[in-house]
């Protein structure tokens, strides 16, 4: 059989196998893998590895925050990811007060569809807990979003789910297969911390060092430990969103060696910054929520994911200018929250992790995809190089080695935490569906090309 196209002489990078095969592509999927395939057109990988595409399981593209709107939106953020070789991102439609859960959802699919570059998925975020939108639940997991967001802070703002709610929702979620993402804050210790700083004498000197200190470790790992008990009591599946402080890693992995239902995502920024950055003139760049911690913290996350006790990595993109990032005007809590990462996320993850002899390029996979693959309900679609699976894959070139310099990158932000970073290779071609999307860090593919992906309950990961 001839296939419309032979990527051949690689080796493939599964997440629990390494072998050379060539891939034979057919109608968006892998159609075969074996020996001298032969295609309408061929493609050399020799001396390459071939990994199924990234899964960017937790960004924010065209996010409307502290008084502007992120600066990527879905048709040059899903560009972006191309370049860097995720073919999968799950963006966030947050429920607006008073209106029903599908009605977030159909409005962010009205900004994404048209525009999206790569396939991508949403998670849904409440914003309010009443009977009607308990109610709601199983219709948005029935649409194919079977995960949730709730915020353990935003209290001010009327988002914050309490610990009620909070235990409501995960038992809901046991009850129709549903996943419950946390933003693990401790809303009213932060509250008072942000507001001793905003009246601390020396606030000016300390500029955006004063983000940092007002949110020590604790303010993340409490509310860590009290969402791991209410998944506990209740059963339901909790996922972690953005863990940065290492005593959370620790929580979760003496959870689930309890059994709890409990699995967590850490970022690139946790891992290869720390809070030194807020102390430098540009401090106010770096601000997240949570921000960055201290290099203990990184290496616990490191070893985190080494152990499996963290399993996916993610990036929680959110990209501001510096321009947007100067509204804050010195005042630490104006901050518009957020960095670019979708684009850099491979590269530097590989670099740090394998490269870097953390761990292998399999182990590397599950964290990048086979992982998010599954437990968010995409597996074996994505996640893997098998046949029947999506022909989402990125040739990699172990041999290229790239400066991360912000006005080279895809993105449209001016800068980059990660400027002057050099990478151990990069993608070399990104393939989305079988179709050619970006080669050598340069977008080539078609506005529109992605599809929304709907999602099964997922499995669990080891």
């Amino acid at each position: 059989m001839k296939f419309k196209t032979v990527i051949r002489g690689g080796t493939i990078v599964n997440g629990g196998a390494t072998f050379m095969a060539d891939i034979g592509i057919e109608g968006g999927k892998i159609a075969a893998l074996g020996n001298n395939l032969d295609g309408q057109e061929v493609i050399d990988a020799t001396g390459r590895k071939v990994f199924p595409g990234a899964i960017d399981a937790h960004v924010h593209l065209q996010l409307p925050f502290g008084g502007t709107v992120s600066a990527d939106d879905f048709e040059n953020g899903t560009k972006a990811a191309a370049c860097g070789g995720v073919t999968t991102v799950i963006d966030f439609a947050i429920q607006k007060k008073g209106e029903p859960l599908m009605a977030a959802v159909d409005a962010r699919r009205a900004e994404a569809d048209p525009k999206v570059c790569v396939d991508y998925s949403l998670h849904v975020a409440t914003t309010e807990w009443n009977a009607d939108v308990a109610r709601q639940f199983r219709a948005v997991v029935d649409s194919g979003i079977p995960t949730f967001k709730m915020f353990m802070i935003y209290k001010n703002e009327g988002w914050m789910a309490d610990d009620s709610i909070l235990y409501q929702g995960l038992e809901l979620a046991a009850e129709v297969g549903a996943q419950i993402g946390v933003h693990a804050e401790s809303v009213d210790l932060l509250n008072l911390l942000i507001t001793r700083y905003q009246q601390h004498p020396d606030r000016a000197k300390l500029g955006a060092m004063a983000h940092a200190l007002s949110r020590p470790a604790v303010t993340e790992w409490e509310a860590v430990e009290r969402a791991i008990t209410w998944a506990e009591v209740t059963g339901g599946r909790l996922y972690i969103v953005h863990t940065s402080a290492g005593k959370s890693v620790d929580l979760v992995r003496r959870a689930r060696r309890r059994g709890v239902n409990v699995y967590c995502e850490t970022c690139p920024q946790y891992l290869l910054l720390d809070d030194s950055v807020f102390a430098g003139e540009n401090g106010h760049l770096y601000a997240t929520c949570p921000q960055i911690k201290k290099r203990e913290d990184s290496e616990l996350l490191w070893e985190g994911l080494v152990n499996g006790s963290v399993q996916i990595l993610a990036t929680d993109t959110c990209t501001f200018t510096t321009q947007q990032k100067a509204l804050w005007k010195g005042e630490f809590w104006r901050i518009p929250f957020g960095m670019p990462g979708v684009e850099t996320l491979v590269p530097l993850t590989y670099t740090a992790g394998v490269a870097g002899g953390r761990f292998s390029a399999s182990h590397w996979v599950r964290l990048v995809s086979e992982n998010p693959a599954k437990l968010f309900g995409m597996f074996p679609r994505k996640g893997i190089i098998a046949p029947g699976s999506d022909a989402d894959l990125v040739i990699w070139d172990d041999d290229r080695k790239v400066t991360i310099t912000p006005s080279a990158l895809q993105t449209n932000c001016d800068w980059s935490p990660f400027e002057g970073f050099v990478t151990s290779g990069y993608a070399h071609m990104t393939f989305s569906r079988g179709e050619l999307v970006a080669r050598e860090g340069k977008f080539v593919g078609k506005v529109g090309h992605g599809q929304f992906i709907k999602r099964s309950p997922g499995k669990g990961i080891e």
